[in-house]
């Protein structure tokens, strides 16, 4: 969207933050909860990654935990160096964030785990894309004593450019057939195996029934992120966003979609009422990396001290972007299998566009760790006229991350490279 909307700025005592960011936070512990009781009751649930297979287990009618939304919870806790520390002790190099679910588990210390730990679960899925990745669902399988189901990746399709215009109603033709026809094989076989193993039973209709809900829950999302591209000053900063996509780790459900459409409503109510997240934004910037999950302050220090707001990430747009899938010829599993074949990471010429819609003046990423790497895409937003800027450390893992630093070095970029370009 080219247009912008501009808003008043209204005086505020301080930061406010969603209605919906703590709806979805009270929810989303009280489902954990709920899986512990229900696991001790002998209900099963299972562990796969992000964009895997999440709407096949809510088919079933059976809970799912996301491997990296559990190791999201304990970094957010702080708890990555402890864990890490813990496996370095039983002489496991994995100092990597799909490796701290494992470490909690192997600790086996529920005063220390977040929410006293994951139960014990039916199944955890393992992915060939990645070797340590499939081996530290191995190990954890057989620390639990439950069955690893692996999926052979076959390969990933890399998005093409301006692929965000066909994705939704067309992705059939941005994919080869045959290895849409793999992967749905593949599914065909985990789905066999979680009956065997559960004694549950597949609906296709009812996938057909979570495939739409996604569908509704990521329409939301794009008209929230429309709105927040468009509003100055910004009606929703980054660290709300963050909480709010707590929810796509229960898309496919009455729950998630209405979550989204409550949060769009609060979007779409605070522009309204011209009421913005930071009122005194006078610069815009985009993040490139995984989530602070466990340091939002590091985002309203620069509100504080420069009028400088986070408003954009690979978060927010990447629900609105990147999930729907329309269901053709009436097959939720192949268009399931449309979607997670072109999940795999965030094009340069997309993170531009991303950044030129929501207006910024700037983008910050690391150098390492998780998530999207500036280092790879500086260069284009160099050339967008959008300057950029590294720091360095990994977020999760704490021991490589100097929140000091950090701060001085985005201090520098924002007074040498931004304010400078600003008619403030």
């Amino acid at each position: 969207m080219s247009e912008t909307r501009s808003v008043p700025f209204r005086v505020s005592p301080s930061y406010k933050q969603l209605r919906t960011s703590k709806v979805v936070q009270i929810y989303r512990r009280e489902w954990f909860q709920k899986i512990r009781e229900k696991a001790k009751q002998g209900i099963p649930f299972g562990i796969c990654n992000v964009d895997e297979c999440e709407e096949i287990f809510t088919a079933f009618g059976m809970p799912v935990v996301t491997v990296q939304w559990w190791a999201g919870i304990i970094a957010a806790k702080r708890l990555s160096e402890y864990y890490f520390n813990k496996m370095s002790e039983k002489g496991y190099d994995m100092d990597h964030y799909n490796s701290l679910g494992l470490a909690c588990t192997m600790d086996n210390n529920p005063e220390i785990a977040p929410y006293g730990g994951l139960p014990k679960p039916a199944i955890i899925i393992g992915s060939t894309e990645l070797d340590q990745a499939l081996t530290i669902k191995e190990i954890w399988a057989r620390e639990y004593g439950c069955p690893c189901f692996p999926l052979e990746a076959g390969g990933y399709v890399i998005s093409p450019t301006l692929w965000w215009e066909k994705i939704r109603d067309h992705w059939d033709e941005l994919i080869d057939p045959k290895l849409l026809d793999f992967r749905v094989e593949q599914y065909k076989e985990l789905i066999r195996f979680i009956e065997i193993t559960t004694g549950l039973r597949f609906s296709l209709v009812k996938l057909n029934e979570v495939m739409e809900l996604v569908n509704e829950q990521e329409d939301y999302w794009r008209k929230a992120r429309d709105l927040i591209a468009i509003t100055v000053p910004c009606p929703v900063t980054l660290p709300d966003q963050l909480v709010i996509y707590g929810a796509q780790w229960y898309r496919g459900t009455t729950e998630g979609r209405d979550h989204i459409k409550m949060f769009y409503e609060e979007v779409k109510e605070r522009v309204e009422q011209s009421e913005a997240a930071y009122p005194g934004e006078k610069i815009r910037l985009m993040w490139l990396s995984a989530g602070l999950w466990s340091n939002t302050d590091f985002y309203h220090y620069f509100e504080e001290k420069y009028g400088a707001t986070f408003v954009a990430s690979v978060y927010t747009s990447t629900a609105a972007d990147g999930y729907a899938r329309t269901i053709l010829n009436n097959d939720p599993l192949r268009a399931l299998a449309g979607r997670n074949i072109m999940m795999r990471g965030s094009t340069t010429d997309w993170l531009v566009k991303e950044a030129k819609a929501h207006k910024c003046d700037g983008a910050v990423g690391q150098s390492a760790g998780n998530g999207t790497r500036l280092s790879s895409n500086g260069l284009a937003f160099e050339k967008a006229g959008i300057p950029t800027v590294e720091i360095p450390g990994n977020n999760v893992d704490s021991r490589t991350w100097d929140d000091a630093k950090s701060r001085n070095i985005v201090s520098n970029f924002i007074e040498t490279r931004i304010l400078p370009n600003k008619h403030i």
